[in-house]
């Protein structure tokens, strides 16, 4: 199922509700079906045609999703690009893509000054007039027809390549087909209906897949989407109020930052129904508070990555639900540090160095399987054969499932720490120190160290100086074996995050990753 079909369906049922609102201005699915078919004109007209790679890079707004479905209309291929990418990072990207096009914002032009790659008549400002040798959006949406486009292309074409976020020098480019996006939300979101109307609101960044999966869904379920620019909590506070949304992604940052926003009690919330949150790991003291804080609210743990096109695994909304005995209430707790089951439409392993599936209770790498997962690595055949082995997709994530098949992540695989011929899960230690009642956020590294190999170090934000490193120190030692507790602790003032509230363990280990002997 090619994705433009998305649209149409929603437009067929439900043509006159609104799709996409966006800072006062609303455009119901009939008026958003208008629009892309013009924007597809307009492409066509420039040239664009089947494979032909379409960038954007431009913070959230209508724009992107318009161009999505017109690129998909034409067999383009949409790829959106990090906003926060500096000028080096975006020229990598620039030339591993090739696009026909580049779709800009105003405040990132400086960034593409002198790109040899773009040439004459290659790149469309968003929200400002067009400078020399450019086109505008406005000038394309108001000179193009309606007529209408069908797209010819196969359900196993690409459709989008999607950048992974830089945790190596070179950025890589998932190729993501129209059955990675349709296989997923066909067998997990219902169809638009006239009887059912939902908002969503969409504060994750539409170039990361969490961002993209939204919207898409959004509109094959006929939902209207409320479309913010980037997260603000008092923004997101009123926008849910206002309109009276029902539906929203948050990362655990988000999460943790609306609970802590001066009056968030004071906002009315009674609309939300399903809050989805993922991208990172969540700490359990935050869920655990969030289930107090949005009573009602049905909460689902999303697990995935770009390579996989989104959600592979789950932790539903009744594992979320601290109800029943003490055991029962105990058994969910430990769950809510989990990322639940693999979804039925995929297969998941976890695995050894080898390939082969380790036992229960193992630590190993989650692998998976199945049609929504990526194409692979856009002219990076090396690369993609090192990821993609005997039809899996290997992902980097350590884990290890329970007797009830829960699965229950370890940290990445060049994160573990080895000590000593001992293998220490960082996120293992991360969630020990962050049951201090001091501990505002906690991140390990492994530091080089002449009789171990590596030693354990954490980086602490505390709430008050009241706590110690020995304190801390302290603290691991009653709940960790002795070879996990940290050796050092450094006090800083915040941990750096990514968009997606990822913690950039590169940037910490360059910064505080020198040897304790020195």
């Amino acid at each position: 199922m090619n994705t433009a079909e998305f649209l149409m369906i929603a437009g067929a049922i439900v043509p006159d509700r609104p799709a996409l609102i966006f800072e006062g201005e609303q455009f119901t699915y009939s008026q958003l079906q208008e629009r892309v078919h013009r924007l597809a004109n307009a492409l066509g007209d420039l040239g664009i045609g089947r494979g032909d790679r379409i960038a954007t890079m431009q913070v959230n707004s209508h724009h992107s999703v318009e161009i999505y479905f017109a690129a998909a209309l034409l067999d383009a291929i949409y790829v959106p690009l990090n906003f926060r990418a500096k000028a080096e990072e975006l020229l990598q990207m620039l030339e591993i893509a090739e696009p026909k096009l580049l779709f800009i914002g105003e405040r990132y032009l400086p960034l593409i000054e002198g790109v040899e790659i773009l040439g004459p008549g290659q790149v469309v400002t968003l929200d400002c007039p067009a400078g020399p040798g450019q086109h505008s959006y406005a000038e394309l949406m108001l000179s193009s027809p309606e007529e209408l486009h069908f797209p010819e292309g196969e359900e196993d074409d690409t459709t989008v390549i999607m950048f992974t976020s830089g945790t190596t020098s070179v950025p890589k480019g998932v190729q993501l087909t129209h059955d990675s996006f349709a296989s997923y939300l066909l067998s997990t979101v219902e169809p638009a209906d006239p009887d059912i109307e939902e908002t969503n609101l969409l504060t994750v960044p539409l170039y990361h897949i969490a961002g993209l999966q939204a919207a898409l869904a959004a509109v094959y379920g006929g939902r209207t989407l409320a479309i913010m620019r980037q997260f603000e909590p008092w923004e997101w506070l009123a926008l849910a109020q206002e309109k009276r949304v029902n539906r929203a992604m948050l990362v655990p940052t988000m999460l943790k930052r609306l609970m802590d926003f001066p009056g968030f009690r004071d906002y009315d919330l009674s609309s939300l129904r399903v809050i989805t949150y993922g991208a990172a790991p969540m700490p359990v003291p935050v869920i655990r508070q969030a289930i107090e804080e949005f009573p009602g609210v049905r909460f689902i743990n999303a697990f995935g990555q770009t390579e996989t096109a989104s959600t592979i695994t789950m932790l539903p909304p009744e594992d979320h639900i601290l109800e029943g005995s003490p055991e029962e209430v105990e058994t969910r707790l430990r769950r809510l540090s989990s990322i639940g089951k693999p979804l039925d439409d995929v297969e998941v392993m976890i695995v050894d160095e080898d390939g082969g599936q380790v036992a229960v209770g193992q630590v190993g790498e989650i692998v998976a399987r199945g049609s929504r997962m990526m194409k692979g690595y856009w002219q990076q055949q090396d690369a993609t054969v090192d990821t993609i082995k005997d039809g899996w997709v290997y992902t980097g994530d350590l884990a290890y499932q329970d007797d009830d098949g829960y699965i229950f992540l370890s940290g990445r695989a060049r994160d573990f720490i080895k000590r000593g011929g001992e293998m220490i899960s960082p996120e293992e230690v991360e969630q020990v120190l962050m049951s201090h009642p001091l501990v505002e956020e906690a991140a390990i590294i492994g530091v080089p160290d002449l009789e171990w190999g590596e030693e354990v170090r954490a980086l602490v934000v505390r709430s008050s100086d009241g706590v110690s490193e020995g304190d801390l120190i302290e603290h691991c030692s009653q709940r960790l074996a002795s070879f996990k507790r940290p050796r050092s602790v450094v006090f800083i003032d915040q941990l750096p995050r990514n968009v997606m509230g990822k913690v950039m363990k590169r940037d910490l280990r360059e910064e505080y990753g020198y040897s304790i002997e020195s």
